[in-house]
């Protein structure tokens, strides 16, 4: 299978046929089963896309390494076959950096962005040594350490049903498909791109989050034009699953404007 061109990525499509198109891109390790708790209340207002990055659930794995490109050209490659025009799109983490990659390459075809516990660079050293471990020794070598992560030590004792849910997520994804898309993180620097996001965005950061800590965010919503920034409370790189009412209610309201005018 050839790494260099798009795949056909594994998606759901749900909603209202004639509601505007919301795109969701989920983390690193995660698969679009990641936004369950917020689908049914946003395809009610929306044309709801959620998807598997390549490498992910039931999406193909090509060799890597990946890049934010192969990415980025997974979900164009996507709304194309679909004969969708334009969306809105949010993303989490690498999703996030996807989004801002998307709305800088191709802004005629975003309408609102929503970026969540995300940043425009990820130490890359981290990523690329955490590729190389992955090949080397499987998923199982680092799951425990990256869900650990993924939730508040308050959330982990209280809701233990969810974080041995997200454990089995991740080791369920494939080596070369995980691998590869941490050398895309490893490799990315969207700084110099921020500037050129015409979309509306709302930046949601994590209060407790250790993998990418608000100032991360903060930086992103300075360096975005007209950009919003909203911490979310009690919440770890995971937000969306650990605080699902609030991040919830966050993303509808940033596109409350495209829902009401049907776009």
């Amino acid at each position: 299978m050839n790494a260099k061109g798009p795949v056909d990525v594994n998606y759901v499509l749900e909603g209202p046929e004639e509601a505007p198109v919301l795109v969701l891109s989920n983390s690193l390790g995660t698969t679009l089963g990641m936004w369950d708790d917020q689908a049914p209340a946003l395809r009610e207002r929306f044309r709801l896309l959620r998807y598997d990055h390549r490498g992910h659930g039931g999406s193909p794995v090509p060799p890597g390494p990946y890049t934010i490109e192969d990415l980025g050209g997974d979900v164009l490659a996507l709304l194309d076959g679909l004969g969708i025009e334009r969306a809105s799109f949010c993303g989490l983490s690498i999703g996030g950096m996807i989004g801002m990659w998307l709305a800088s390459e191709t802004p005629e075809r975003f309408e609102r962005l929503a970026l969540c516990c995300t940043a425009a660079r990820i130490i890359p050293e981290v990523y690329r040594a955490r590729a190389q471990k992955v090949r080397a020794e499987g998923v199982g070598a680092i799951a425990d350490a990256v869900v650990e992560r993924w939730f508040t030590p308050e959330f982990r004792a209280s809701r233990p049903e969810t974080y041995q849910w997200a454990g089995r997520m991740l080791r369920e994804i494939d080596a070369e498909g995980y691998a590869g898309c941490c050398e895309a993180l490893g490799d990315t620097d969207l700084r110099d791109r921020l500037g050129r996001i015409e979309a509306p965005t709302l930046v949601i950061c994590a209060a407790d989050d250790p993998a990418i800590p608000p100032e991360e965010g903060e930086l992103v919503s300075d360096s975005i034009p007209d950009a919003r920034f909203e911490v979310i409370p009690h919440a770890a790189h995971l937000a969306n699953v650990e605080q699902p009412e609030a991040v919830t209610r966050a993303i509808l309201g940033h596109l409350e404007p495209v829902a009401r005018e049907g776009r």
